[in-house]
């Protein structure tokens, strides 16, 4: 696969009305299932692991991007490695250290002074690495705790984003509008499209949708539709997880642990998690055949 910028991919999406599926395989054996998705889709993807999912599922930024650099060339497309929710500097640059093209300083629990101050040293430092930064803005709640850790979320004001990108030269921003990580508890949560098109109005980088497991399809597809571009990147991870241990019949493993199980077992619970991706590609983020 090729290896693009996640800036290009996203402002490609922008400009051409679809999302970019951004996939937590969790531990390094999915990674294949997810590139194996989007190259029979012919889709541009990103694949994530959070700096949480690193000690949840006991495997290294390393290691992760190790694998992700062994396989990606076995396929063809287009790629991202991606880190996801990270509140610790030292972990991000360990990350840019591994290879990561993508990553993301989490800072949101702070006041938008500390967020901004932290996220401008973050940006400075991966710049100089020719790494992107994403940020977020707001605070997106969570029902499992592995992405983040707190439940509560605060919506991302318009002029604060504004001024947010302004001040920290973020590349990519994570905005609060009503989603949140984890299974919902509601069938169809509520999104606020209309603060997300006043987000856009007032800044033209691309925006990260966080939550996007268990989200209709039509409600991802509005918030991907607004006006001058909604969201172009869309966080999936819970979905995945539990297709693919669904398959497997077990609850929660590590890293080590799933590649020490029966290997046929993990190749038909790959194959369900390559089947979700694909349709997340080709009805969710609608990302087929643009690459």
């Amino acid at each position: 696969m090729q290896l693009v910028p996640i800036t290009e991919m996203l402002h490609r999406a922008q400009e051409g009305g679809y999302g970019v599926g951004s996939f937590s395989a969790r531990n390094t054996f999915l990674i294949d299932a997810v590139l194996r998705a989007a190259q029979a889709q012919r889709s541009p993807v990103i694949v994530q692991i959070s700096a949480n999912e690193f000690g949840w599922f006991d495997v290294t930024a390393k290691e992760f991007a190790e694998r992700f650099y062994e396989v990606h060339k076995n396929y063809e497309g287009q790629a991202v490695l991606h880190l996801d929710h990270t509140k610790d500097p030292a972990v991000i640059r360990d990350a840019i250290d591994a290879g990561f093209m993508s990553v993301m300083i989490d800072a949101s629990q702070k006041c938008f002074e500390e967020n901004a101050a932290i996220t401008k040293e973050v940006v400075e430092y991966a710049h100089a690495k020719g790494v992107a930064v994403e940020a977020e803005l707001g605070r997106i709640g969570a029902t499992d705790k592995i992405e983040t850790d707190n439940d509560e979320s605060l919506y991302t004001d318009p002029q604060e984003a504004k001024a947010f990108v302004e001040r920290t030269g973020v590349d990519t921003l994570a905005v609060s509008i009503g989603t949140a990580h984890g299974v919902y508890p509601v069938k169809n949560p509520m999104i606020d499209l209309e603060r997300l098109a006043q987000i856009r109005e007032q800044i033209g980088i691309p925006l990260v949708l966080h939550g996007g497991s268990g989200l209709p399809r039509e409600t991802v597809w509005k918030a991907i539709t607004v006006a001058g571009g909604g969201v172009s990147k869309i966080n999936i991870a819970t979905d995945l997880e539990q297709v693919f241990l669904g398959a497997l019949g077990c609850g929660r493993k590590t890293n080590k642990e799933i590649w020490q199980m029966d290997r046929a077992a993990l190749d038909r619970a790959a194959d369900a998690v390559q089947a979700v991706v694909e349709e997340k590609i080709a009805d969710f983020v609608r990302s087929a055949d643009r690459v």
